[in-house]
């Protein structure tokens, strides 16, 4: 299995601190408040290592983290209401400026909650994904939070909206660290295929 030696590197404002990686990069993105924080702590195996919020979209730079054998970037949360126009832009310009360099971009966990329909903004994020051919595996979270046949209801809906296919999408939760393994098995696949110096 996986050993995970996490530690935090740096936030980046603009694409001018983008990390420039000798490992492969792997990005984690979702809305606001999907539990981005809770899912980068579950996958380090730590508590504290990306700093989880009660109020949503306080994530509004790239935060990297070095993951010993891949570096993961922490996206800002998207789709947050409260935030003026001016924010939502920049955070949009933010994200496109990171995914232009895409060669550089190993995988994209996209996370989305397993209890609700994916809204627009989940959509149009899968659609830039598919659009610029970003390989990307979906984190359903908040699986302890729903019945075992809810939990089924909710991958079968979000595969349907974003045609693709329910063995693409792994039911997490950070409370009983349920999908931990799958998730740590799909990233050693990642690692593997984007050996060190990939990207």
């Amino acid at each position: 299995m996986l050993k995970i030696d996490a530690r935090f590197l740096l936030s980046a404002a603009d694409k001018s601190q983008f990390i420039q990686a000798d490992k492969p990069v792997i990005a984690v993105c979702g809305k606001s408040n999907v539990g981005k924080s809770s899912f980068i702590n579950m996958l380090a195996n730590r508590k504290k290592l990306a700093k989880v919020s009660k109020e949503p979209g306080r994530t509004r730079l790239v935060n990297y983290f070095d993951m010993g054998s891949f570096i993961l970037a922490d996206l800002p949360g998207y789709g947050f209401a409260r935030v003026s126009q001016t924010e939502k832009l920049k955070w949009a310009r933010l994200l496109d400026d990171f995914f232009a360099a895409k060669e550089k971009i190993a995988h994209v966990f996209a996370l989305a909650d397993i209890r609700h329909p994916p809204t627009a903004d989940d959509l149009n994020m899968i659609e830039y994904l598919n659009y610029h051919i970003l390989p990307f595996t979906v984190i359903a979270t908040k699986a302890d939070k729903v019945s075992r046949a809810q939990a089924q209801r909710g991958i079968t809906d979000i595969a349907a909206a974003y045609k693709c296919g329910a063995g693409n999408i792994i039911a997490v939760s950070s409370e009983t660290r349920q999908g931990l393994e799958r998730v740590l098995e799909k990233t050693e696949q990642i690692i593997s295929l984007n050996g060190s110096g990939a990207v």
